[in-house]
């Protein structure tokens, strides 16, 4: 089986260097940028499994530096790392196309588990490769497309994963934990109110077929009617 290939961008020289040794010696490939520009350039370079970004980095922060890779790619998984904890940070981070988002400290366990967690959910979406039928639309899990005629608009990854979700369960309650859990890794306060504004952009984007709700049920989780 092939290595991973990771581009780790960090700051703090010495914690860079543990992480990448740590993922290393489990059998990962690592290529450990100082800044968000040097990242950037081995992005380019060769594009990797993952990106694991520091949020405050010299030259490009980790945000500006996730905005310009999604213009061209919303499939590579990417994760943040930061040690901020307001939730605007969050929503902002999650906003421009993050995967997932680990605050400082952490144990290399729970990085490696949330790297390979996106993985395996970039390897179910090739696995999807037909369009699915919803109301008057038609969404692409794997190309991350919601088309209605001949009209296509553009899934975030996140936005992709929530209406996949919902779609599983659709017409019976999804409960809001489970959403957290499976998505954002965690139930906390800040990941649910990022969930909350990537429910009411998926129903911005399905506005135009009346006869799907994404109902708020209250103490439960959400109810996608179709």
């Amino acid at each position: 089986m092939s290595k991973i290939n990771v581009i780790l961008a960090e700051d703090e020289l010495s914690l860079g260097t543990i992480i990448q040794e740590s993922l290393e010696s489990r059998d990962f490939k690592v290529r450990l940028c100082g800044d968000g520009q040097k990242a950037l350039e081995c992005y380019l370079q060769q594009k990797p499994d993952v990106l694991v970004l520091d949020v405050m980095m010299p030259k490009k922060d980790g945000f500006s530096l996730a905005a310009e890779i999604r213009k061209t790619d919303p499939y590579t998984p990417i994760i943040f790392l930061t040690s901020k904890s307001q939730t605007e940070d969050v929503v902002k981070g999650f906003g421009l196309g993050a995967n997932d988002y680990i605050r400082k400290p952490f144990s290399m366990e729970e990085l490696i588990v949330r790297i390979k967690s996106q993985l395996d959910k970039i390897r179910v979406r090739q696995s999807q490769s037909d369009w699915i039928v919803l109301g008057k639309y038609e969404f692409h899990p794997t190309r991350q497309l919601l088309k209605l005629g001949e009209s296509e608009q553009p899934l975030t990854s996140r936005e992709s994963q929530l209406l996949q979700i919902l779609l599983e369960n659709a017409n019976d309650i999804t409960d809001r934990t489970k959403i957290l859990n499976q998505i954002w890794g965690s139930d906390d306060f800040f990941n649910a109110r990022s969930m909350d504004v990537f429910i009411t952009k998926l129903r911005k984007k399905l506005q135009e077929d009346p006869t799907i709700q994404i109902l708020n049920v209250r103490g439960y989780g959400f109810k996608l009617v179709c």
